[in-house]
């Protein structure tokens, strides 16, 4: 728990601490409950569900609290709760409370009134509910379930026999979990990975004359190493202990940090140039931004068209347009759009413009113009002949014959 973590989770309060009254902190991989009873004195609602928190702790100053939501942690034991003087509704739902007795410290809690145990071990005690009950006796609600008057008074009426047989319980459970912990410590020790079986013995190949057969097996082999301690953590067998559920966590958190460095390697890599002209200088076709386009030759008004279907709501400063005399390019949000155009047009008397309804760009290019292209009319008249025939001819000036 930081400072910086409860300014962020105060925003409804103005990012203000010391009057905070209620705090949600579940999910936010909290080990150990602290310093929220020196900085949110006020806190009247504390929801600290799905975290690791294996003990209640550092909350007897909280006197205003009325509710506190633990569901979801490695909690084994129900403690320090004295000091909360107004507090009304415990939540341990999904925990690892075994030793049943000690919901004792909420015996004197005047205005506690509902208690949630509901997934913990402790239930499958025999006489659970009627030890809780006799034990608290301003307790109104049990794991959901309204607490009846009658069977109040016939728990109180065999309290006596029911805390025996509580304790005993509470005893045998007490010795299976440390035979857990043993064998998760003996576990720990022999955990495949440190004996350095995780990875390909050189040494084991083969000669040299194996077959490819049996190399190509071997590489797979060695391509497959890293997978192996992910696979065989989720597919052996786990108790349901705390320790497991930490492990379960740690784990998790290990894969998304692969997970992060595999994405942040593969962002790194270098981008693809796009390559508009070949080395001889010869213009090419792209179409990076992967867009629809019709280029359209209008011989009646000699213009040559490019419809390009822009998406409509796309902002124009983000389209920019380069018409030359061979060739148009359109840059989309920084994807080129190049064609090559089949006949030369004039760039100077060129326009763009923009759909307002379907938001489609119009390129009008125009052909260059017979005198653009230096082509002469040259009118010739044959007055050998008795009427007048006028011969038109069209070429380049470098063309042209000289006339006998």
């Amino acid at each position: 728990v930081t400072e910086q973590l409860i300014r962020r989770r105060a925003e409804h309060n103005n990012m203000e601490i010391t009057t905070l009254e209620e705090i949600s902190l579940h999910q936010q991989d909290i080990e150990k409950i602290e310093y929220l009873d020196k900085w949110c004195r006020d806190l009247t609602i504390l929801y600290l569900q799905s975290n690791l928190i294996p003990k209640i702790e550092n909350v007897s100053r909280l006197k205003k609290l009325k509710y506190l939501n633990l569901a979801l942690n490695n909690v084994e034991r129900i403690e320090n709760l004295e000091g909360c003087e107004s507090l009304e509704k415990l939540d341990l739902t999904v925990n690892f409370v075994g030793e049943l007795t000690s919901v004792e410290c909420l015996k004197k809690l005047y205005n506690f009134k509902e208690l949630y145990l509901t997934g913990n071990p402790c239930i499958e005690y025999e006489h659970y509910r009627e030890y809780v009950i006799a034990t608290l006796p301003g307790l109104k609600r049990l794991d959901g379930q309204d607490v009846e008057r009658s069977e109040r008074i016939i728990a109180i009426q065999d309290y006596a026999n029911i805390k025996k047989s509580i304790e005993k319980q509470q005893e045998e459970y007490a010795a299976k979990r440390a035979a857990e912990k043993s064998q998760e410590e003996r576990k720990n020790e022999n955990k495949p990975g440190f004996d350095g079986r995780w990875y390909t013995d050189i040494n084991a190949q083969t000669n040299a004359g194996d077959s490819n057969e049996e190399k190509y097996e071997n590489d797979v082999d060695s391509n497959n190493e890293n997978d192996k301690p992910n696979k065989s953590f989720w597919q052996d067998k786990m108790p349901y202990t705390p320790e497991a559920r930490k492990a379960t966590h740690e784990q998790l958190q290990k894969e998304r940090q692969e997970d992060q460095s595999n994405k942040s390697s593969d962002t790194q890599q270098p981008k693809r140039q796009v390559r508009l002209k070949t080395e001889d200088g010869r213009i090419l076709n792209v179409n990076e931004a992967k867009i629809d386009f019709q280029l359209i030759d209008d011989e009646e008004s000699n213009n040559i068209v490019l419809d390009v279907a822009c998406y409509k709501y796309l902002d124009t400063s983000l389209i920019d347009v380069d018409v030359q005399p061979t060739y148009v390019k359109v840059t989309i949000k920084s994807k080129i759009l190049q064609l090559v155009l089949a006949e030369e047009v004039n760039p100077d008397r060129s326009e763009a413009k923009r759909s307002q309804t379907t938001g489609h760009l119009v390129i009008t290019m125009p052909k260059v113009s017979l005198m653009k292209r230096n082509i002469t009319v040259h009118i010739l008249i044959d007055k050998s002949s008795t009427s007048s025939i006028l011969y038109i001819h069209r070429c380049r000036p470098e063309y042209i014959e000289p006339i006998t």
